[in-house]
Parts: structure tokens; C-alpha cells; sequence
């Protein structure tokens, strides 16, 4: 391993707030929403269940970079429109993805959290207008990422001034076929200790399996995430983009309650319970 980049100024403990949601207190963080918005009736419903099922964030891509031209590319400011009507209506604080600087206005007059997702880690010149933005950032790691260069994209941002920033792991590309990515867990506690921020597990863009979803939220608990991202849909059979890795509502309630034991448990005996 490289030595640790001089730079880094590690900040031990730091946390990041929105609105009354806190990464990194001790207590994990469960959001839920569906890869895309799609309607307002759905995004309707999706909050809904978020908030039935403990939630304390939504989430919903306006905006989705997609591997293939030809793919569902996103609602975009109709897919903010909803977003921001559903957490008018609601009070669940949203989460959405931008990909350019320019979408980076509209998306905070709609949302509370911006999310950069793994295509986009390396987009400098994001990170440093997310910087300038102050708005709370999910930092998702590139699939191709060292844990470093996370971290060092993390810098772009708190150089600015932006110290609410939020790394999420979603799994690295290997040579595995099985799933869609590899989960690398040994990277939560690895980048909570290198860097000072709050680091929470996507296992949904991890596995590309809702049959592995729930075992993988267990295991980054059990690892020390400060929060899991689980992507929903009221019909994941009909979901405009990765249904195989999206929980039905009674799915996701059964797992959300047995997550809520197994942070409860772990929480207890990491604070000597």
C-alpha cells in the first residue's frame, strides 16, 4: 500500500447532517427509494413505505447515466418536480444523482442530498462546483477505485468548504460474473479510519440480486457502516431500471425490521453493552 497522501487531513469522528438525518452518530442511517423516479404515484408510495419501514432518507434518480444510450435515461426536472413535491408533502429528506455542473442548481432547489454515483468519481470538476454548492454530498466509489482515490475525490469536495460529504461503497468490478459487482466490505472500516467521513454500503449495485441484498446489509452492520442505501419498488418486475435488484415493499418491511436488531445488537457491543 502507498503511503497516505499528505494531504488528507483526517478529521476522526466527523459527521454529516441533513436535515434532522445524522451520517456517523452511531446510529445507522437506512434509504430507500427506486433507482428512478418514474411517477409521482410511485414516488408517492415509495416514501410512504421508506417512512412505515424506518427510513430516514428517500431516494430517486432524476437523472440516470445507464451503460447503454438505448436504456431509460430518467425523468429529469420532471423527475425533480416529483421529488421535491413528494418531500414537501411527506418531510422525508431526498437523495438524487447529478451528473453535470449544470444540474446541480436545480437539483438543490428540489432535494436535500446530492449524490455522485460511481461513472462520475473522478468528475473533478463536479466535485469542486458540489464543493462550492455546500449542499450534503453521497460520494459513491468508482468501480474501478482504490480506496485512496476515493477518498482523494472525497478532497475535491471538503477542499472546498464542503465538509457534509457521505462515501458510499457499491461494489468493484473483479473478475466475478455472479454478481454485478464485488462488494468490497473491508473498505467501510478502511475508509472511515483513513478518512474521517461517515461510509455507507449500496448492496443493491453491489450484487445485482435481491436475494443477496439482505445478507450483504447484515454484513456491512456488522463491518461498521453508518447507513445502508436499499433501492425499492411497489413492482420490481415492472421497475423502468434494475428491477432484479430492487425489493418488493413486504420484502424490504421483513428486512428492514431484522436490520433494525442487527444495528441494535452491534451498536450495543461496540459501546461495551
Amino acid at each position: 500500500m502507498s503511503a497516505w497522501p499528505a494531504g488528507i487531513a483526517v478529521e476522526v469522528g466527523r459527521d454529516a447532517s441533513v436535515k434532522h438525518v445524522v451520517f456517523g452518530s452511531g446510529t445507522p442511517v437506512l434509504i430507500a427509494g427506486p433507482c428512478a423516479v418514474e411517477n409521482y404515484e410511485m414516488m408517492r408510495d415509495c416514501a410512504a413505505e421508506a417512512g412505515r419501514s424506518g427510513a430516514g432518507m428517500l431516494r430517486g434518480g432524476a437523472f440516470k447515466p445507464r451503460t447503454s444510450p438505448h436504456s431509460f435515461q430518467g425523468l429529469g426536472r420532471e423527475g425533480l418536480a416529483i421529488l421535491a413535491r413528494v418531500r414537501e408533502e411527506t418531510g422525508i429528506p431526498v437523495v438524487t444523482e447529478v451528473m453535470s455542473c449544470d444540474q446541480i442548481g436545480p437539483a438543490s432547489e428540489s432535494v436535500d442530498m446530492l449524490q455522485v454515483g460511481a461513472r462520475n468519481m473522478h468528475n473533478f470538476p463536479l466535485l469542486t462546483e458540489l464543493g462550492r454548492a455546500g449542499m450534503p454530498v453521497l460520494l459513491k466509489r468508482g468501480f474501478m477505485a482504490t480506496v485512496e482515490e476515493w477518498i482523494l475525490a472525497a478532497e475535491y469536495i471538503l477542499t472546498e468548504g464542503n465538509a457534509s460529504v457521505v462515501l458510499c461503497e457499491r461494489g468493484i468490478r473483479t473478475f466475478e460474473t455472479w454478481t454485478r459487482n464485488t462488494l468490497d466490505l473491508s473498505a467501510v472500516p478502511l475508509a472511515g479510519m483513513k478518512s474521517g467521513l461517515p461510509v455507507i454500503v449500496d448492496p443493491c449495485h453491489a450484487t445485482g440480486s435481491r436475494v443477496l441484498v439482505g445478507p450483504m446489509c447484515h454484513a456491512a452492520l456488522a463491518c461498521g457502516a453508518d447507513g445502508l442505501m436499499i433501492e425499492i419498488h411497489p413492482d420490481p418486475a415492472r421497475a423502468s431500471s434494475d428491477g432484479d435488484q430492487s425489493l418488493g415493499f413486504e420484502l424490504f418491511r421483513t428486512l428492514a425490521a431484522e436490520l433494525a436488531e442487527t444495528a441494535a445488537f452491534f451498536g450495543s457491543h461496540r459501546q461495551g453493552g
